[in-house]
Parts: C-alpha cells; sequence; structure tokens
C-alpha cells in the first residue's frame, strides 16, 4: 500500500507510483523568494525563452531573506522582482513584513494537503506541515517549473518518526525534531520522505517545525498527516498500516530531554544536561522553524515578570505578521518586551547572516532556527547553538544554557 508521499505523486502524475519511480509530475504551486528570484527570472526568459509563467495563480513570490532591504543593491533587486510580479499578473506577491514564505502561504491558504508545491529555498519542506509534498529545488529546476508547470522527481522512500506518550514538562516539537537529528543525522534520510506520526495533538505551525528540521535529515520532504486540520485540498493523505517503510524510528515524548544541537552541525545533538555550563551572550528567537505565535507564546510564560540576565540580548523575529498581531493582542508581545526583548521586523532575520542581528567573532547564540552551521549568523568565528523556545527564554534568564524546567517552579511551560 503506498506511503503518504507515493499518494501525493501519484496524483502530480497521473498514475501509480512507487518508491523509485522516476516521474514527471504537475505542479500545485511554485513559491519564489527575494533572495534568488532575480537568478531565477534571469533563467526563466534568457536561457528558456519562456515570456511568461505558466500560471500566475499558482506562483507565490515572497519578499522574506533581507527584508526590509539591508543596502542599496539589494533594495534595487527587490525593486525589480515587484516590477516582475506587475508584469507577470501575479496576484500573490507577499511584500516586506508580511513574514517567511512559508508559514505565510499556509496563512494564506495556499498551501493544501495532497499538493505538490516546490519552492526556491531548501526548508520549503516546511509545507508538509499541512500533508503536502514541499520541497526545495534550486534555481533552474524552478525555472523550468514556472514556465511549464511541471517538474520531474524520484519517488522517494519514506523514513517513519514515530512519537508514542506526551511531552514532559519544558518539552516541545523542536526537541523531538533535534531527537530524530541525533538518531538518523545528517544523511540518515537522504532523499527520502519523513513521514511524523503520533504528533496529531500539536498545531499547524508546531507541525512546521518538525517539516522544516526534515532536510537537516538530508530528506526530500517531510510530510505531517493532516489529522486534526480542518483542510481540505486536492488529496487528503493518510496513513496507510500496510506501507512499505524504508526505516522506523520510534521516539517516546515522555522520557525526552530538552535537546541542544552544539557548533557547528545540526546532528550534534545532546542532552541538554550534558553540555555544561555555556554562556550565551544572544538568545534569538525566531525563523520558519520556532518564530511562530505558539514559540513566543512559551517564551513569555517563562520570562512573565522577569528581566534578561545583565549582558544578553534577545532578539524576537516573528514568522509572520499573523503571528506577530495575535502576539500583540493577547499580551505575548508586551510581555517579551517587559522583559528586555528586542522584536523585529516578521521575515527570515539574521538566519542567512545578512541582518537584523548577524552576530560578531567570538559570540555565541542560543538560536531556535534550523541551521548552525559556521558562518550561518554572521562571522564564522561565532558559535551557534539550536534549541527550542523553552531552552531561548530559560537561558535569556541566566545567560548561559538553561533547562527551562529549572526556572518555571514547578510550572508547566505550555503552548497556549
Amino acid at each position: 500500500m503506498p506511503t503518504m508521499s507515493e499518494q501525493i505523486l501519484s496524483r502530480v502524475a497521473g498514475r501509480p507510483v512507487r518508491a523509485g519511480d522516476v516521474v514527471t509530475a504537475n505542479v500545485d504551486l511554485v513559491m519564489v523568494h527575494d533572495s534568488l528570484a532575480p537568478g531565477i527570472i534571469r533563467i526563466l526568459h534568457q536561457e528558456l525563452g519562456a515570456e511568461r509563467v505558466w500560471d500566475p495563480q499558482r506562483v507565490a513570490v515572497v519578499i522574506d531573506h533581507v527584508a526590509p532591504a539591508a543596502s542599496v543593491q539589494t533594495a534595487e533587486k527587490q525593486q525589480e522582482v515587484r516590477r516582475w510580479v506587475r508584469a507577470q499578473g501575479i496576484p500573490n506577491l507577499f511584500d516586506v513584513g508580511r513574514g517567511i514564505s512559508h508559514p505565510v502561504l499556509v496563512e494564506e491558504g495556499l498551501a493544501q494537503p495532497g499538493m505538490l508545491i516546490l519552492g526556491s529555498d531548501s526548508h520549503s519542506t516546511a509545507y508538509g506541515c499541512v500533508g503536502a509534498f514541499g520541497t526545495g529545488m534550486g534555481s533552474t529546476d524552478i525555472a523550468l517549473a514556472l514556465a511549464t508547470g511541471k517538474t520531474w522527481l524520484r519517488v522517494p522512500e519514506t523514513i517513519v518518526v514515530r512519537a508514542s506518550g506526551t511531552f514532559g514538562f519544558g518539552v516541545g516539537p523542536k526537541d523531538l525534531a533535534l531527537r530524530a537529528a541525533r538518531l538518523l543525522r545528517a544523511d540518515g534520510a537522504t532523499y527520502a520522505a519523513i513521514e511524523w506520526h503520533g504528533v496529531e495533538q500539536l498545531s499547524v505551525m508546531e507541525r512546521m517545525t518538525l517539516a522544516t528540521l526534515s532536510i537537516e535529515m538530508g530528506a526530500k520532504a517531510g510530510i505531517i498527516p493532516p489529522a486534526g486540520l480542518d483542510l481540505t485540498g486536492p488529496l487528503v493523505p493518510t496513513v496507510d498500516a500496510d506501507a512499505q517503510y524504508q526505516e522506523v524510528v520510534e521516539i517516546d515524548l515522555g522520557q525526552l530531554e530538552p535537546q541542544v544541537s552544539a557548533p557547528h552541525y545540526v546532528d550534534n545533538v545532546a542532552d541538554l544536561s550534558d553540555l555544561g555550563r555555556v554562556a550565551v551572550d544572544v538568545v534569538y528567537l525566531g525563523t520558519c522553524t520556532n518564530g511562530h505565535y505558539e514559540d513566543m507564546a512559551v517564551a513569555a510564560q517563562i520570562l512573565a515578570g522577569r528581566r534578561l540576565a545583565p549582558g544578553v540580548r534577545m532578539i524576537v523575529v516573528p514568522a509572520s505578521a499573523q503571528a506577530l498581531q495575535r502576539a500583540a493582542a493577547d499580551g505575548t508581545l508586551a510581555t517579551l518586551l517587559a522583559a528586555g526583548a528586542t522584536i523585529g521586523t516578521p521575515g527570515c532575520g539574521a538566519c542567512i547572516g545578512r541582518h537584523m542581528g548577524v552576530l560578531a567573532p567570538g559570540e555565541v547564540c542560543l538560536f531556535t532556527g534550523n541551521r548552525n552551521f559556521r558562518g550561518r549568523m554572521g562571522s564564522p568565528e561565532a558559535q551557534i547553538y539550536l534549541a527550542s523556545p523553552a531552552v531561548a527564554a530559560a537561558t535569556a534568564l541566566t545567560g548561559y544554557l538553561t533547562d527551562p524546567r529549572a526556572v518555571m517552579d514547578g510550572q508547566p511551560v505550555v503552548s497556549q
């Protein structure tokens, strides 16, 4: 019986397919962001000779990677993209401040279960949070999809990460994702699809945490069954008890400790308690992985009525305007500000090290994002630790890596 990837790719290929098959598929949606858009536009028009995209309604353009523009050159490139969008008649332009492409496309209802979604960003696996097959591709493949509405790919094998039980005190989806990376390693799911089972209790954006981190294990896609979400799409993929899986990884949520990825590799993961006292300069809460409302709410619960440790900077960059508005409406944002946090424009922020909080040589950052490669957020002499929003908030209070259970006085840390 088919895996979720096989179900989706059978639909877009127009025939039953199985892992290992090479297919030509009809694309449901193509996402292009500001950082790569100028090069993709050049390839589309000059190298492929296509005057127009195949279907303007199925293209989304997002200005999120360096938003607002951090230099004249960047501003000129973004101006070029806006002019191109108008000329092509593309209705779905999400400009500066709307947020990161992945949550925005989900919030706007453009990403739906059963779709094949291509993005000019490696974390396009994010769309698996709604049961879509999302995957990132290079500029030439994206340009070809824009011109023709088609792509080709090999149907991936599937690895299942099966969670059981419930999260314990101070532990959440980021810890599950990092634990999976610890077990599978960076290449353990190379060109496979990861299906995340047993996480129906998570919100759609908490599921995005799992889907975005799937690529950090090498996955072609990361898909969560859309059970529990009030969504419809061209196909609602389901878990088939008889599906053939390459591997099944079992994780007991009740036994899970706060996980931390130490420099300079995402799969360099350990229990926080094993890392000792690591002083930090910056706590950075944001990105498509952990910049959602739920993440800000968890941090605010821990920071309520307290102040950041002396010498620690805390930067919060919401993943989307919708998340920011929700945090403002219920007092979450006010709590973060009162604690001493700084709020940035919704978008990618310093995730790619180009603006809004880049790191100096020797600085240590506790980051809720998805990558801690050397030089990722600025200086190659900086060190980046990846952890959950709860760990981030606890660390901001003490100035060193801290288990959230140590600062909460027995009060549960839960999503609002």
